[in-house]
């Protein structure tokens, strides 16, 4: 009886795992695409860092709070709760407003393809954040995963050669922030979701960002020549990569634990890589390709470890 309740408990555990990566995978897909949206707005449309922020901040939090409002009702106010608010000023400031702005700034100087590789990175600072605030030490899967992770970052960057950069050392610079805002992102919301729908936390960690950057540079101000593809472009970064991609995000963080979620993010270089070569034609040497192919299979060897850990957890208990 003891036995089948164990494999039963493994089983969920397990179904949960996959359910994460699942979201996970879809969310990184959705960002591929938004990623190439915000490259086409930032270079052919010439629109500001400060105006696209608070512009986009501002709609997507009100959407989704009216979302998140049809889905609890008045219990939408409840993360706005004292105990809660440290917390979530954090998500919205370090993760969502630094995140959003830093990645944008490195595509906006280099291209949509190497900031997705760049921000792949964030694995590593959140296991370097667990480390020194949390004190849990990282699986050795998790070690080996970040370490292919980051020579297939070297490799994408580089072209191999460190003195040959394929995007500039600005883009680089925003884009390794964007990895740690990153972090913050996949790290702080988590204890908030447990009695808290995943739609309301972004929606008030959005519209607490779009606060602080109206604040300081007002949607009125800065505004680009407005054009039927700006208008197609900017909506299509706040239906898919804003609203959609970050509340399956969120979603995913319910089944999997946020290294795993992030490690997922592997997959949005591809489809960033086939669309920026299809629509920008863009063109990658194969030590670029290889880079990225080094990133993908990081993803396998995490979700390896992880289920080797979980069959040896169950044999533990049966014995």
């Amino acid at each position: 009886m003891d036995q089948q309740k164990t494999q039963l408990n493994t089983h969920i555990v397990r179904r949960d795992v996959e359910k994460g990566i699942f979201w996970s995978a879809t969310a990184s897909c959705l960002w591929g695409i938004s990623g190439n949206l915000m490259q086409f707005v930032s270079q052919n449309e010439a629109v500001s860092t400060q105006w696209f922020m608070s512009f986009r901040t501002l709609f997507a939090g009100v959407l989704l709070l009216l979302i998140g409002f049809c889905q609890v009702g008045k219990h939408i106010f409840d993360p706005l709760k004292k105990k809660n608010i440290k917390r979530l000023l954090l998500y919205s400031i370090f993760g969502i407003g630094m995140n959003m702005s830093t990645f944008y700034i490195c595509i906006q100087s280099g291209n949509a393809a190497m900031a997705t590789i760049l921000q792949y990175l964030a694995p590593m600072f959140i296991a370097l954040y667990a480390f020194v605030f949390k004190r849990q030490k990282p699986l050795k899967g998790d070690l080996v995963a970040f370490l292919v992770a980051l020579v297939g970052v070297f490799l994408a960057v580089t072209k191999g050669n460190i003195g040959q950069l394929s995007i500039p050392m600005i883009s680089i610079i925003f884009g390794l922030l964007s990895a740690v805002s990153a972090g913050v992102y996949y790290a702080e919301p988590k204890p908030l979701m447990r009695d808290n729908s995943p739609i309301v936390i972004l929606g008030w960690g959005t519209l607490i960002t779009s606060i602080f950057s109206n604040l300081y540079s007002p949607v009125w101000t800065h505004v680009p020549k407005i054009t039927v593809p700006l208008i197609l472009g900017v909506t299509g970064v706040i239906i898919i990569g804003t609203i959609i991609a970050f509340s399956c995000m969120l979603y995913s963080l319910r089944f999997a634990s946020s290294q795993v979620s992030s490690i997922v993010d592997a997959i949005e270089p591809v489809a960033t890589f086939v669309i920026s070569i299809i629509f920008f034609h863009t063109s990658f040497n194969w030590v670029e390709i290889l880079g990225a192919i080094l990133v993908i299979l990081s993803v396998y060897i995490l979700e390896w470890f992880h289920h080797r850990t979980t069959k040896q957890d169950a044999k533990e208990i049966e014995s």
